[in-house]
């Protein structure tokens, strides 16, 4: 059965300005005069949470630990090594731990994008996007290690998409509730069909083994509305056609309440119209409905936060509150910085507290 589409939210504004009030008064609490400078550091944190290069922030949970994992486009970590790997112990304080992922090829002009990791009977499987040497052209791999740090090696072959689509990015993992797994990830579509824009959108297929697709892919979102525009009137030669060009991808699936949502970003990743949806189903492989006319979850707020997106969300180390990891650009516009803030469940839907930009509350210990 279809999946009803949700209300229509109040407005964004009028939402947060309810939600974040009881953080606004615990984190003032916080920063209350009389209450030592450190004190109040201890309790607070401030976006962004890490201010280096962190673009597609994919956070790992693991035995109490958090290991983050970035892109490194065309660059290569000092180790040699590509995606940045953070590892930190309350989601706020980070260290730098090196590269995660040996190259599989020396090429330099290899540019490596969007990392997710997994984990499965004691074995960390990285899924990866490796291309940019021809236009639209990128594949998804997969590549192993023994620790979730790494390093981690290439199993030797790529993840088939089905329809064997020259460009396939943002891999995104999922374990359902009966242990299965499946691949959500972004691929172009060059149709019209049904009223669907032409551009990136999402699929999703069963994984074998960790390491292959069954090919039994089934598409899960096409863009449709206006405000996933990336680019007008744009010419592609390697498909010799010019489109108005719509872009949905890094989807990050959550079960809840028996049924599947997935979010996704949209738009385009270098403007201020980049930004966080969803839709939801009532079984794993779709049919998917209620897609939104805005990015409701997540966008930019111009002058402190442009091109908020590319997610995942991970539980805080209380194992109860769920956390938002994302990157949006610093103020230069040179870096794309990691960024953490809560995400709750609201009769219109799934909500993010933020983006914020002030002193928050800092994530809850578990006792």
């Amino acid at each position: 059965m279809r999946p009803e589409p949700l209300t229509r939210p109040r407005s964004r504004r009028s939402f947060l300005g309810q939600l974040t009030g009881g953080l606004t008064l615990a984190a003032a609490a916080a920063l209350r005069p009389g209450l030592p400078p450190a004190a109040a550091a201890q309790r607070t944190y401030t976006n962004p949470v890490y201010t280096g290069s962190m673009p597609d922030p994919f956070v790992l949970r693991h035995r109490g630990v958090y290991y983050a994992f970035g892109t490194t486009g065309g660059e290569r970590k000092a180790d040699g090594r590509v995606y940045t790997v953070l590892r930190s112990t309350n989601l706020v304080d980070w260290r730098e731990l090196g590269g995660a992922l040996v190259p599989p090829s020396a090429d330099p002009a290899y540019q490596y994008w969007a990392p997710e990791v997994a984990f499965d009977r004691g074995t960390f499987y990285l899924y990866y996007s490796v291309g940019g040497k021809e236009e639209e052209k990128f594949e998804i791999r997969v590549a192993t290690s023994r620790r979730p740090e790494g390093p981690y090696r290439d199993n030797g072959s790529k993840l088939l998409d089905c329809e064997n689509n020259r460009f396939t990015i943002d891999a995104h993992p999922f374990r359902d509730t009966d242990g299965r797994w499946y691949m959500f990830y972004a691929r172009n579509f060059l149709d019209s069909e049904g009223g669907a824009h032409p551009g990136t959108a999402l699929v999703v297929d069963r994984l074998v083994g960790m390491t292959k697709l069954a090919g039994e892919c089934r598409v899960v979102l096409r863009a449709r509305h206006p405000w996933t525009l990336y680019e007008a009137d744009r010419r592609m030669e390697v498909y010799q056609q010019t489109f108005d060009w719509h872009t949905i991808e890094g989807a990050f699936v959550r079960k809840r309440g028996g049924r599947y949502y997935c979010f996704y970003s949209g738009s385009n990743w270098q403007t201020p119209n980049y930004g966080v949806d969803y839709a939801v189903a009532d079984k794993v492989t779709g049919p998917y409905a209620g897609q939104g006319t805005e990015a409701r979850v997540l966008k930019g707020v111009p002058g402190k936060v442009r091109g908020p997106g590319h997610h995942s969300i991970v539980l805080g180390p209380d194992g109860k509150t769920e956390y938002f990891v994302y990157h949006a650009w610093d103020e230069a516009m040179k870096v794309r910085q990691m960024r953490i803030d809560r995400l709750v469940w609201t009769k219109e839907g799934p909500r993010l507290v933020g983006p914020t930009y002030t002193p928050q509350p800092r994530p809850a210990l578990s006792r």
